[in-house]
């Protein structure tokens, strides 16, 4: 047979499929204890990524009293409200004034901004600002405007995929449906502390409102910003079937953490355990870089040369917590790669997973060019799969 015909016998053309590669690598140390809390349940989560770290009943349905009011200003801040809108205090908001646990003593009538209603909800945990406000974000309209946000908030959870959460009231007030658990609420804290101004009213100690008419001083209610030198927020929550409940959050370094405390052994105990526990974050974990920009992390052949190839390199740091127990798990995907392609050209994707949670991923491209392969290189390519092939066959007859 000549080359010519054995060429045209083969009839052969290339073709690369994508290729997936799994490393993993673990901390050799067992994870640590979690400290033990005197609470019905608790969780804490590292804020960049979501990785759950520890708790108690993290999935139970709870009654969480004004720690609610996070989800309130979320999804305001998520819709884009306008924060210098003003709102006036209606009947309905003020009925709440020497009802409830916690109030600013807005009455009716009194305009605030959007922002001040925020503030007023979040730093002393004003009930009647938080229903006017949500008043305000369901269209106006007193109960059908509440009832239009409350709607809002619950397909937000459900957006979020949060199973264990049901609101009935923007102001956590006890009601049989409206409920959540410690590890949903540190996800939508994490979701809120996105917002810059969320971030900065959660972090304020004290803070001035102001109606057309009057100046109004508000304090925190949560205690850690004046006790606890980490701490950034967030919210605390109070109510008879709740219990004493802290939503809190704290950053060092490059680590920030949020801790859940829902129904603990006391109203200074919640600020205690949640302390513990974002101590017990700083301690036991740090962040550093799983996948290192410009590192190879997977390759792929080049087309029509069999023994050539070209690595691919994570055109980004993806950063993660690391710790005694915790097991990281690096995937790469990549693609066909194209008959010629450029230095850092994008062939495939590197994702990290934390304990089986996906923290973060990045871009894998080529460590270095490269051309499209010569008529001859093909010929020899189709030529060597043609004569693997031949001979594969003939060692098979006998």
């Amino acid at each position: 047979m000549t080359f010519a015909a054995l060429v045209a016998f083969v009839l052969v053309t290339a073709s690369f499929l994508g290729s997936g590669a799994t490393a993993q690598e673990g901390d050799q140390e067992s994870a640590p204890d979690p400290p033990k809390l005197n609470a019905g349940a608790w969780a804490l989560v590292d804020t960049e990524t979501g990785l759950y770290l520890a708790g108690k009943n993290p999935d139970k349905r709870m009654p969480i009293a004004s720690t609610t009011k996070i989800m309130v200003a979320l999804i305001a801040l998520e819709d884009g409200a306008d924060l210098d809108e003003e709102v006036t205090i209606s009947d309905q908001a003020e009925r709440f004034v020497g009802y409830t646990y916690s109030n600013v003593g807005l009455i009716s009538g009194e305009r605030l901004s959007v922002r001040e209603l925020l503030v007023a909800s979040l730093v002393p945990s004003g009930t009647e600002a938080v229903y006017a406000l949500a008043e305000h974000l369901g269209g106006g309209g007193g109960k059908a405007g509440v009832e239009n946000a409350v709607e809002e908030m619950n397909r937000k959870a459900e957006e979020m995929g949060l199973e264990n959460t049901h609101f009935e009231n923007p102001a956590g007030l006890d009601t049989r449906e409206h409920y959540s658990s410690a590890h949903d609420l540190a996800e939508i804290t994490r979701e809120a502390m996105e917002y810059p101004e969320f971030r900065e009213i959660v972090d304020t100690e004290t803070a001035t409102i102001s109606t057309q008419s009057r100046k109004i001083e508000v304090d925190t209610t949560n205690n850690l910003l004046y006790t606890y030198g980490p701490a950034t927020g967030v919210k605390t929550g109070t109510t008879r079937e709740a219990g004493p409940s802290l939503v809190a959050a704290a950053r060092e370094g490059d680590e920030s953490y949020v801790a859940v405390v829902l129904d603990a052994n006391g109203d200074q105990y919640r600020f205690e355990a949640a302390q513990t526990a974002l101590d017990f974050g700083f301690a036991d974990y740090e962040r550093e870089a799983l996948v290192r920009e410009d590192q190879v992390y997977d390759k792929v052949g080049l087309p029509f040369r069999r023994e050539e190839s070209v690595g691919l390199a994570a055109a980004e740091d993806v950063p993660g917590l690391v710790g005694p127990g915790l097991e990281v798990e690096r995937r790469t995907t990549t693609r066909e790669p194209p008959p010629e392609a450029r230095t850092g050209q994008e062939l495939g994707t590197i994702e990290v997973l934390v304990d089986g949670q996906s923290v973060g991923n990045s871009p894998l491209v080529t460590k270095r060019g490269y051309e499209e392969a010569s008529l001859w290189q093909k010929i020899r390519y189709w030529s060597s799969g043609a004569a693997r092939s031949v001979s594969g066959w003939v060692s098979g007859l006998f």
